[in-house]
This record gives C-alpha cells, sequence and structure tokens, in this order.
C-alpha cells in the first residue's frame, strides 16, 4: 500500500489537481478506452488494462511499471470488493492504486472513480521520480523501467522494511516493495527486469527504528543492459524480436498463429499498439501490429520487440556493438529514430562513454580548471569525473576542447 514515508510531508503532496484540468484528462482516458464507469463494478481486464496504459503515458511513466503498481496494490486489478464498496485497507489506502496520503486529492472521489484513482496513483509516482533526495540510476531516464527503482520503493515507504538488501547478509531482499513490483512486471508483462546489484554500504538504516533509509550512494552506474518500456514503437520504426515469438492473425492468444520470429529478426511496426482482444484475458503488455520481410503481417506481444534505430541495418559490421552499447546505456542515439554512426565523436561525447563504462560517480569531483569548460557548462561533471578519474586528459593550452 501507498505510505509515501518521508521526512519531508511536502513531498507526499507533490501536484495540485485543477478540477477541470482532472475531468477533462479523465474524461479523455475513459474516452479513449471506450469506458463508462457503473458505480460499484470492476472495468473488465481489457479495459482495466487500457485505463492504466493511457493514464501512465499521459505522464509519461512507463506502462508496465503503473500496471505492475496496481497488480501489486489490489491483486487481479480491482477497485471496487465484492460488495461494490471501494477497496479500503487498514491503514487507509484506497481503491487500485491504494493512495493513502490524500490531502491534494477528493477522497470521496477516490473511492468512487476509478479512471481519477488511477490518475493520482500515476501523479504520485511521477512525483517519486522527480524527487532529489531519491538516488538515480544511470542516466535516470524516464523510458528505462530499472531508472525508476528508488520511485517504486519512495511509492510505498522508504522504510528499513523496503530496503533493496538485507543488512546483515547482504542478500537480495525479495521481500522489498520494488522488488515485488518487478516480478510482477516479469510475471504478466513478460518482461524480465534486471536485478541491479546494490550493497550493504549503500544503504544505512536501524530494523529496530521507524526512521527511513539513509542513502548512502545517490548516484548509481551499473553496466547492464537495461530495459526500455514497450509502449513507445511508433509506425515506420524497426524492431528486433526479443526471443522466438508467435505471430498472431488477432491481437490476442486466442487467435490462429501465422509463423514464429526467430529471435534477432527485424521486422516493420505497421500501426500503434492495441489492446487484448479478449476482454476477460489480463495481460499487461499490449499488441502491435508488425510486417516481416517476407510481407506477412500479424500482432506481436510487445514484451517480445526490441528497438531498433532506423538508420543502423540489419547486418552492419557494428550492429552488435552499437546495441549491446546502447542496452548498457552508454550510447544513446541522436533523436529521430537514428544512431548517426558516421557522426564525428566529439571529446565531450567520448568523456561521457568513458564514464558511463567505468561506472564512475559524478560526485564531488575538483575543478579540473579547464577554461573552456566553466562550471554551468552541461556536461561539466562528466568532465571533472573523466579527468579526476585519469580516463581523460586535456590539452596543452589549459583547455579541454569539449
Amino acid at each position: 500500500m501507498r505510505k509515501c514515508f518521508t521526512a519531508v510531508p511536502l513531498l507526499c503532496m507533490l501536484v495540485f489537481f485543477t478540477s477541470a484540468g482532472t475531468t477533462a484528462s479523465a474524461q479523455s482516458i475513459a474516452k479513449t478506452c471506450e469506458y463508462e464507469q457503473t458505480q460499484g463494478e470492476n472495468p473488465d481486464q481489457r479495459t482495466m488494462n487500457c485505463l492504466l496504459t493511457e493514464a501512465a503515458l499521459m505522464y509519461d511513466v512507463p506502462p508496465e511499471i503503473v500496471k505492475a503498481i496496481a497488480e501489486t496494490e489490489s491483486g487481479d486489478w480491482r477497485h471496487f470488493d465484492d460488495n461494490g464498496e471501494a477497496i479500503i485497507t487498514d491503514d487507509g489506502g484506497i481503491g487500485i492504486m491504494q493512495i493513502t496520503n490524500q490531502a491534494n486529492y477528493d477522497e470521496e472521489r477516490l473511492k468512487k472513480d476509478v479512471v481519477y484513482n488511477i490518475q493520482a496513483g500515476v501523479e504520485i509516482l511521477d512525483g517519486m521520480f522527480k524527487r532529489s533526495d531519491l538516488p538515480t540510476i544511470n542516466g535516470n531516464e524516464r523510458d528505462v523501467l530499472e531508472h525508476w527503482y528508488f520511485s517504486i520503493m519512495a511509492y510505498n515507504g522508504t522504510k528499513p522494511i523496503n530496503s533493496p538488501v538485507v543488512q546483515a547478509s547482504g542478500e537480495r531482499n525479495s521481500e522489498a516493495y520494488q522488488e515485488k513490483v518487478f516480478d510482477m512486471i516479469k510475471r504478466y508483462g513478460l518482461i524480465d527486469v534486471q536485478r541491479l546489484p546494490f550493497k550493504p554500504e549503500d544503504f544505512r538504516y536501524d530494523n529496530n527504528s521507524d526512521a527511513n533509509i539513509e542513502f548512502v550512494t545517490m548516484d548509481y552506474h551499473f553496466e547492464l543492459p537495461f530495459t526500455n518500456t514497450k509502449h513507445h514503437f511508433k509506425k515506420g520504426q524497426k524492431a528486433a524480436a526479443t526471443t522466438n515469438a508467435r505471430v498472431r492473425a488477432r491481437p490476442t492468444t486466442s487467435s490462429s498463429s501465422k509463423g514464429q520470429l526467430n529471435k534477432g529478426e527485424i521486422v516493420s511496426i505497421e500501426g500503434t499498439f492495441q489492446y487484448e482482444e479478449d476482454r476477460n484475458k489480463k495481460n499487461h503488455f499490449v499488441w502491435y501490429p508488425i510486417k516481416r520481410s517476407d510481407g506477412t503481417t500479424g500482432y506481436v506481444a510487445s514484451s517480445y520487440l526490441d528497438y531498433r534505430y532506423s538508420d543502423v541495418p540489419a547486418g552492419r559490421y557494428s550492429e552488435d556493438a552499437i546495441y549491446y552499447l546502447t542496452k548498457r546505456g552508454i550510447l544513446q542515439g541522436v533523436g529521430n529514430d537514428q544512431f548517426a554512426p558516421e557522426q564525428r565523436l566529439t571529446r565531450w561525447q567520448a568523456a561521457l562513454m568513458l564514464v558511463r563504462a567505468h561506472n564512475v560517480s559524478l560526485e564531488n569531483r575538483p575543478d579540473p580548471g579547464f577554461t573552456d569548460v566553466p562550471y554551468d557548462y552541461e556536461y561539466y561533471d562528466v568532465i571533472a569525473a573523466a579527468v579526476d578519474e585519469g580516463l581523460f586528459e586535456g590539452k596543452d593550452d589549459n583547455k579541454f576542447d569539449p
């Protein structure tokens, strides 16, 4: 249940809904999902998938995370109990997203309005991602599932019970809230999110105290194949199969098979994603219409697709290296689905890649003293860290030439 424990109460009250804005956005989500609420009745599974997904996309939050939180909080995506009343827990958690600190929200509406409850939960989660008192992971990118690790933790509370590791043994704390959410992503979203290799010394807390965890390490850099959300593919983009996957005639596992994609096979995205046809079948993933190189079309579950740059053709000599480094957050594209493989590399870009590749912290680095890298330069911290670690040097004229 979302408890939002924090030393600063205002962090639990992140964004004020305006009545008009909330109503308009709720109506937009309901219209997209063709949902007309009947008081006391839970939406069917297909509709709930849509409501959770559309609310997540509205706030630029990975839908996989929102759907997994709703699953962890309410079980089976339920807002109302068997008596038609909003589910309310002993500690006051309300509805599908279990909103407990509702100073900014209408409590009665949280009970009666499913879409409003979902919006409130997504908005609170979005606020957690923007907090400055929580650790960040690599580039803290919004579309990377693992980068939301501490935001998910904070949604439930930064108490010792949610420590990523068991302090006494150093083992992963599988009972931590955020670990359970990641388990839900794997179980229902069919995505195996990376387990992050935290260490006991990264956290300080007393199991016998009600005090929040003290985060000793605030900036993590892991060389891991991170997982991007699978809900952002656009028509015309290329994608690769992450495993052998069935191509379905319609967007449902109940439809006939039109063949199997082989792991690594490149397909073209033919349109926006669609939700499961069977209204009573619960999937956290969505379906994308795709076209294979032989012209065959069909639907593939989003879980089994991975993004590909439009200007890196299959079979290019550097293809494997580009995606190896991209998945580990060392390289990124230049926008518009392009990698620009022929573009010249600048010195600040090289420094950034070296810092990422060596998992270098940017904290507490001395000023390198370059006349062309002032303190307010966008990549000052990166250059300072690279130079301090001996990964990069300046030039003879006391410049870095970024």
